[in-house]
């Protein structure tokens, strides 16, 4: 008598060690999360077959919560990813210097909680420096802090010269300056200001006279 009644208790402990350790076929998991970042409109987001639009925030920049419409069972695997990108922001994962989580099994963790960001895509400023004779020629982007100091030609063509300081992202305003003209020498600017399209600028010429 007392065999038969430790035996049932046996299965219950037993499968109340499993349900506390994992889940079961029934367990249903919401994929959700954030979004930072989103400035344009035309993101979509995708896994399990789903597909998820994400709308530009109140504030441009700001975050956006997200919710798949179909919840996961204890054990399906998901892979939230980009079908496409914001406009001019082909740069969209995982937020810098954190753990990628956009990737797991659905139970592992008590809930799912993903966090993305995007940033609006960045060109360079570049053109070229023709009459350069001498070294000591400093340019400035007026959008920015940092400064270009380039030296002088071997040659008498036009010489290349690209902005190393960080790049202009699209939609914002440029503005290249002379800071220190060279010794002897007068620069001045062409084609220098307006606002970053979707490529690299090329055409800001310089031009050097002597005084």
């Amino acid at each position: 008598m007392k065999q038969s009644l430790i035996r049932p208790a046996l299965v219950l402990a037993l499968a109340a060690t499993l349900s506390a350790c994992g889940g079961s076929d029934d367990d249903n998991y919401t994929v959700k999360g954030t979004v930072s970042g989103i400035v344009y409109p035309g993101a979509v987001l995708t896994t399990n077959g789903m597909d998820l639009p994400l709308g530009v925030p109140a504030t441009p920049g700001g975050t956006v919560s997200f919710e798949f419409p179909n919840k996961l069972k204890y054990g399906d695997e998901y892979d939230v990813q980009f079908k496409s990108y914001p406009a001019n922001q082909s740069q969209c994962g995982s937020l810098a210097n954190t753990i990628a989580n956009n990737k797991d099994t659905a139970g592992r963790l008590a809930d799912i909680n993903i966090t993305l960001a995007c940033d609006v895509d960045a060109y360079a400023l570049n053109g070229t420096i023709t009459g350069l004779t001498v070294d000591g020629l400093v340019l400035a982007n007026g959008s920015n802090t940092g400064t270009l100091t380039i030296g002088k030609e071997t040659t008498t063509t036009p010489k290349p010269y690209t902005f190393t300081m960080p790049v202009v992202q699209f939609g914002v305003s440029y503005n290249v300056v002379v800071v220190t003209q060279p010794a002897g020498l007068t620069c001045s600017v062409a084609n220098g200001t307006g606002v970053m399209g979707a490529a690299n600028v090329t055409n800001v010429a310089v031009t050097c006279v002597p005084n």
